[in-house]
């Protein structure tokens, strides 16, 4: 399970150079509001490189962020590094599911042309970056191809409905980004895919990261996108479970696996079934 996600612009060797020693679990090769459009093209040779010259031995996931899908720029971006084979792409501004559908296509037709193996590279949608996207979130299912997660931005839809804060003195989100941040969870949820929390943008403020990314997690995020390097030991602290949550969790895997297929068990008073085994079977998956 990724728990931190890092932006690196992909107009920038020195960053890029710097990537590989961050102890970040995914980083995401930006092409998008990272880089300024003039320094797109040097962008994407720069991406392709980096792409091309790592090991895919390497314990981190590489994904690029393109363009907005209806742009002249997302064709640019996917014909430079779909050939280079990234771990998967994010898609910025996702209308709907039927525009991640979209994208699947296209990358089935790329990798069927580069040689590579069918449906290696994943999608993770930022499906809430306009007003119109946030009613779409129940159109994720299951059934999309190659959807690997969801998550969201609050600075692009504070722009398109005009707020002047997205979070409150204390850090908290205002109302309407918080109803949106819980629609996202459900969406997810409803996909049976992992939500991945939107960045915190005070990089400097450690303390308000922690507090901020230990709720999500409490929530049900398995990860957190960043912005600085600063940020990503405190999300892998974060959403990683402590010593208890995962002796605790093998006491359930292994009640369960004692208990001859019953869907029921009793453990220290309490009665588990289904989902509480794949609750801790999730634990599991991120702590060991």
């Amino acid at each position: 399970m990724l728990r931190s996600f890092l932006f690196v612009p992909g107009d920038s060797e020195r960053k890029l150079a710097k990537a590989p020693a961050i102890d970040a679990d995914a980083i995401i090769l930006d092409l998008e509001d990272a880089v300024a459009p003039k320094r797109k093209a040097a962008a994407r040779r720069n991406v392709a490189e980096y792409l091309q010259e790592r090991n895919t031995d390497d314990r981190q996931s590489v994904w690029v962020r393109i363009n907005a899908l209806d742009t002249r720029a997302a064709s640019l971006d996917l014909a430079a590094v779909v050939p280079a084979a990234p771990d998967g792409l994010m898609l910025p501004k996702a209308r709907s599911a039927q525009q991640v559908q979209a994208l699947a296509h296209m990358l089935d037709e790329l990798e069927a042309e580069t040689g590579q193996t069918a449906g290696r590279i994943g999608i993770i949608p930022l499906v809430t970056e306009t007003a119109a996207a946030v009613f779409q979130l129940s159109g994720y299912t299951p059934e999309i191809p190659r959807l690997c997660a969801l998550t969201w931005g609050a600075e692009d839809l504070g722009v398109v409905i005009g707020t002047t804060h997205t979070r409150d003195e204390h850090g908290r989100w205002l109302p309407v980004f918080q109803q949106v941040q819980s629609l996202v969870l459900l969406a997810a949820g409803a996909a049976c895919v992992p939500a991945i929390e939107t960045i915190y943008s005070q990089f400097t403020d450690g303390e308000g990261l922690k507090r901020i990314a230990e709720q999500a997690r409490q929530q049900g995020f398995t990860g957190m996108l960043a912005i600085h390097p600063d940020q990503v030991s405190i999300i892998n602290a974060a959403f990683a479970p402590n010593a208890d949550e995962i002796a605790y969790s093998r006491r359930v895997v292994q009640k369960f696996a004692d208990a001859d297929d019953a869907g029921v068990i009793e453990l220290d008073g309490k009665m588990l079934d289904e989902p509480h085994l794949r609750q801790a079977k999730r634990v599991l998956d991120t702590g060991e």
